[in-house]
């Protein structure tokens, strides 16, 4: 079984040799910023919770500074980062983040927009149509989920932890609709090289930002201000670009291709927007239409027979009021406004029978003997 909590300052060193693994922006590898952003989501869970803070809890923006040994990274919104453990060996294996709004009003989070520009010429009956992209800067502030690295031998898991690791952040949204915005939006990364190169950033970016990519890429962690101050507010014809950057613009790496198919999955589309540095594509979605969201509801908790394997697959979570949540996925049975829970589950949410959940149902439980049997017969049919 695996448990997803909210991190803690104890998990740093766990989540530093994480990043070291695949490059984010959203969670890169310097211990400094990785603990001052456990240090923020902390004390944004507590708030949620209705914990009492000290006085630097409210969002705001912060310099690039030392405090208690950790840098202080930018923060002007509520986000919360999660880290999940396996709970056999009580390693942590994964980590993955949710930002309550990204930029907002005077404050934009700045995109690429691709667009087409037709030219024909009647005189010579032919034309050609060219793809142009442009700064754009969107103040809508949209939610925005990132950060999800798990380690790599527990890709391909048959309990599917990175989904789980994934999906707890739509669970979480659902839960406090009142602190996110109407779109979510996801982030992905475009190809970058073991070195942290990218090529889109090398042809395009350092022209006016004469760093590489990785060092560009922490800057925004501290302002993004130099974005919209140092990049071309121009269209920039694509065509212009050598035919292998063309061809990376809205691409993402390897990696990263399994988390867009699953976003997909669940109603997320690209629509035209691109990252400027890394030109990796932006989805987005509205979070009513996410089933993940539409779908979840709070229930009291009951105690399931030993036996009882639950007819519904589902995420459930529990929120004290110190702030520390837990979560988990398992087998439930469903009964109006109850759901029946395996002690063991009950007790690794350290919750008792009649106590408040989360839950987000996620399809019949294949474990059930019902379940099993459709399934056969649905292979039969194929």
């Amino acid at each position: 079984m695996f448990l997803v909590r909210h991190s803690k300052p104890d998990d740093v060193s766990t989540l530093l040799k994480l990043a070291r693994m695949v490059y984010f922006i959203n969670l890169p590898p310097n211990e400094a910023i990785i603990h001052g952003k456990i240090d923020h989501s902390a004390r944004c869970f507590k708030r949620v919770a209705g914990a009492k803070v000290d006085v630097r809890d409210r969002p705001r923006r912060r310099t690039a500074s030392k405090i208690s040994g950790w840098a202080e990274v930018e923060e002007e919104s509520d986000a919360f980062m999660f880290t999940i453990e396996d709970t056999e060996t009580r390693g942590v294996i994964g980590t993955s983040q949710v930002r309550a709004h990204q930029g907002g009003p005077g404050n934009p989070n700045w995109t690429f927009r691709i667009t087409e520009k037709n030219f024909k010429s009647q005189r010579l009956g032919w034309g050609s149509t060219h793809k142009v992209g442009q700064l754009f800067g969107d103040e809508t502030g949209p939610t925005e989920i990132g950060g999800l690295i798990i380690q790599p031998s527990y890709r391909g898991h048959a309990l599917r932890p990175g989904r789980l690791l994934s999906f707890v952040r739509f669970h979480w949204i659902a839960l406090h609709r009142e602190l996110f915005s109407d779109r979510i939006l996801a982030e992905m990364m475009g190809p970058v090289t073991e070195e942290g190169d990218n090529i889109f950033w090398d042809h395009f970016g350092r022209k006016f930002i004469p760093v590489r990519f990785g060092e560009a890429d922490r800057f925004c962690q501290h302002n993004r201000n130099f974005i919209s101050e140092l990049l071309p507010r121009e269209e920039i014809y694509l065509s212009l670009f050598p035919l292998e950057v063309q061809n990376q613009i809205g691409v993402v790496g390897r990696e990263t291709i399994p988390a867009v198919r699953l976003l997909e999955s669940l109603g997320f589309k690209n629509r035209g927007f691109v990252d400027p540095f890394d030109g990796g594509p932006h989805l987005d979605a509205t979070a009513a239409e996410v089933p993940l969201v539409r779908d979840t509801r709070r229930v009291r908790a009951a105690k399931a027979g030993s036996r009882d394997a639950g007819a519904t697959r589902a995420i459930i979570s529990t929120l004290d009021r110190d702030g520390e949540f837990r979560a988990t996925e398992v087998g439930v049975d469903l009964a109006g406004d109850s759901a029946k829970v395996p002690g063991a589950v009950l007790a690794l949410l350290g919750i008792k029978p009649g106590a408040e959940i989360g839950l987000t149902p996620l399809g019949a439980n294949p474990a059930t003997p019902a379940a099993s049997k459709a399934s056969s017969r649905r292979k039969a049919r194929v």
